[in-house]
């Protein structure tokens, strides 16, 4: 059997409380929630844990404070199975909080707070080199740490990938010329491109400024990607399902992402594999503990594109 491959996830680190709702609140009151769960998350963190699932060696690079939230955060990542050694505690900082509602649709609003004093940029990467990995994938949420790591990342060899999400437009522009691999969400793109296109002319704006591969993710629309051998924007469908809860199918789409790339899959096969896990995740409440296995996300894109396996 070959050694699974090496990622290095940056990023997000939060306590997360998830409620799920009948319907979100339109204004204030009190609301029962029908089901409830208190994790460990984050953008990076999640995609961390996705990505372990699907076969890979995964390390997380965040910050969190010297406080008990801190060092619950950390004993729940490890039990899944991630290596949490590269996790920058900050003294008398606090660990990043987040509370969420999930509808019955799937829809989430997502309130998260990040004290200043954690997200400091750090002065260098925690480790010599990244040649103990295959891959690095970074959110926008630790700025600092991400651009250390997609720098190093690129100088490296290996790909350098940025999860770009919703963010303040300096922090997108400073990041996204770093990366070998952009994948978007729309919100983002329409942040960078300054307007809001559709998502196949988005991902061809956001390709001409860059030489990185780019793609831009459009949920239940499905990904468009540019091809810059055939010079034309492609699209990779989702798989139709019923979604229970939506919450970090993000995450768990640039995880698998990452561990496609890292396994030297194509851009497109990489594409579908992705959109299998999320698709999957989807199927399940409780933000990342939906994650599926790699059996489960092969099994889908065989039924899914037949051709594809």
């Amino acid at each position: 059997m070959a050694e699974p491959v090496r990622l290095l996830s940056v990023g997000a680190f939060t306590l997360d409380t998830i409620l799920r709702v009948e319907t979100l609140p339109t204004h204030q009151g009190k609301f029962i929630a029908s089901d409830g769960v208190q994790i460990a998350s984050g953008m990076a963190t999640s995609a961390a844990c996705a990505a372990h699932r699907l076969g890979a060696s995964v390390s997380l690079w965040a910050s969190a404070g010297d406080d008990a939230v801190g060092d619950q955060l950390i004993a729940e990542i490890e039990a899944e199975g991630v290596d949490c050694s590269l996790v920058r505690r900050v003294a008398g900082a606090r660990s990043a909080l987040a509370a969420i509602l999930v509808d019955a649709h799937g829809e989430r609003v997502i309130v998260p707070f990040y004290d200043g004093q954690a997200q400091a940029d750090p002065h260098s990467l925690p480790l010599a080199d990244l040649s103990a990995f295959d891959a690095v994938l970074v959110d926008v949420r630790w700025p600092g740490a991400a651009a250390l790591a997609l720098t190093a990342a690129r100088d490296a060899g290996h790909p350098a990938i940025l999860d770009a999400d919703t963010a303040p437009v300096e922090v997108l522009e400073r990041l996204l010329p770093l990366a070998s691999h952009i994948v978007a969400s729309e919100p983002a793109a329409r942040i960078v491109c300054g307007h809001a296109p559709a998502p196949e002319s988005a991902c061809a704006d956001l390709a001409s400024r860059t030489d990185a591969f780019v793609a831009v993710t459009g949920g239940a629309a499905g990904t468009w990607w540019h091809d810059r051998e055939a010079g034309r924007v492609r699209h990779v469908e989702a798989p139709k399902i019923k979604a229970v809860d939506t919450l970090a199918a993000g995450d768990v789409f640039h995880g698998a992402f990452a561990v496609g790339l890292a396994e030297a899959m194509p851009p497109e096969r990489a594409l579908r594999f992705a959109s299998a896990a999320a698709a999957l995740k989807c199927l399940r409440f409780g933000g990342r503990l939906g994650a599926p296995d790699r059996a489960e996300t092969l099994a889908m894109m065989a039924a899914h594109w037949p051709s594809s396996t």
